[in-house]
């Protein structure tokens, strides 16, 4: 089960290192058995380089692309669909033989059931969100990514429930304090549905600057009460307001998880039992590290995002998320 952990926040990123290289559209069909093997000819890579021709993405934004810069993006996306395969051979199939032999007890079944299904449900939202972008735009729809993001991250909170129930993670205090854990999960995973759609719109593009946004600390754009209404948001790749809302929504929880991160720690962190305190601390870490990693991103913002500090800020968010999820399960009460 940890090994299933570490492949999903492994998938998570590789996902991230996909959106970042541009390669998420580089394989137009989702063939699951016949898609496990590449090109492995001059002839194949030049018939899967003439599909990728006939995407928006293509004659819109890589028109120029060599054959040699197509297969870079591809391999990417390759790598990509090649995890989640991974996972269903090492995961999914021992899943079921072991159901069918009837050596997992109800306990376990309905926790990986649900692991499972939600997998299952990520793929499928995957692939619906690369449809988004092989017609008429060269982008995949940011709120179809961002689904795909948030039940990938579903994906792995079940994970942690797993391995947190299998592992009796608990308290052994009559009364432990988790309200203010429990709205710093919260907090956390609206923060993860907006990075998702940060992400989606591109829109750490925009104010690569810090901590105004491009000299204004509230975009003038927000300013404007007309310019509140769905359709800037449907838009966001054709007006301003979508990005410089949710840039500026992003950066403020940020704020605010690590005031409240900060809060928590000093609040719990000598009323808990030693392994809860490990988790509180290693929270403090990752949100600071988090929180610098975010600046640092924004301010080496070059026409595209930095690969490095664009894929070490997604994998601490979700590290962060973890071990708020961990410390929040060392809390329960002991059933034992």
């Amino acid at each position: 089960m940890v090994v299933g952990l570490i492949m999903l926040v492994g998938q998570v990123i590789l996902g991230g290192i996909t959106r970042l290289t541009g390669s998420g559209l580089s394989i137009t069909r989702w063939d699951i058995i016949t898609g496990v093997i590449p090109p492995l000819n001059t002839e194949q890579w030049l018939k899967a380089f003439e599909l990728y021709k006939e995407t928006p993405q293509f004659y819109k934004i890589n028109s120029m692309f060599t054959l040699q810069e197509f297969k870079f993006i591809y391999f990417w996306e390759y790598f990509h669909r090649l995890w989640i395969r991974s996972l269903g051979f090492i995961f999914l199939i021992p899943f079921i033989i072991f159901v069918v032999k009837k050596q997992l007890d109800l306990f376990l079944i309905k926790r990986l059931g649900l692991v499972v299904f939600l997998t299952m449900l990520t793929a499928s939202a995957g692939w619906i969100m690369v449809q988004s972008g092989l017609v008429n735009k060269p982008w995949v729809n940011a709120y179809k990514l961002t689904i795909h993001f948030i039940l990938a991250i579903l994906v792995i909170a079940a994970m942690v429930k797993t391995v947190a129930d299998v592992y009796l993670l608990g308290s052994n205090k009559k009364k432990v304090e988790k309200a203010i854990v429990s709205i710093v999960l919260s907090v956390t995973f609206i923060q993860m549905i907006f990075a998702g759609l940060l992400a989606g719109m591109r829109a750490g593009l925009y104010y690569p600057s810090w901590p105004d946004m491009n000299g204004e600390f509230i975009p003038n754009v927000l300013l404007k009460s007309t310019n509140w209404n769905w359709a800037n948001m449907i838009n966001y790749d054709s007006y301003l307001f979508a990005p410089a809302f949710i840039q500026l929504t992003h950066r403020m929880l940020a704020y605010l998880l690590v005031g409240l991160t900060i809060y928590m720690f000093l609040k719990l962190r000598n009323k808990v039992e030693n392994f809860s305190k490990k988790w509180i601390n290693i929270s403090m870490v990752l949100v600071l590290v988090q929180i610098v990693l975010g600046i640092l991103t924004v301010l080496n913002v070059k026409g595209k995002i930095p690969l490095f500090l664009g894929v070490s800020h997604q994998l601490i968010g979700v590290l962060y998320f973890m071990s708020i999820l961990f410390l929040y399960y060392t809390l329960r009460k002991n059933k034992a």
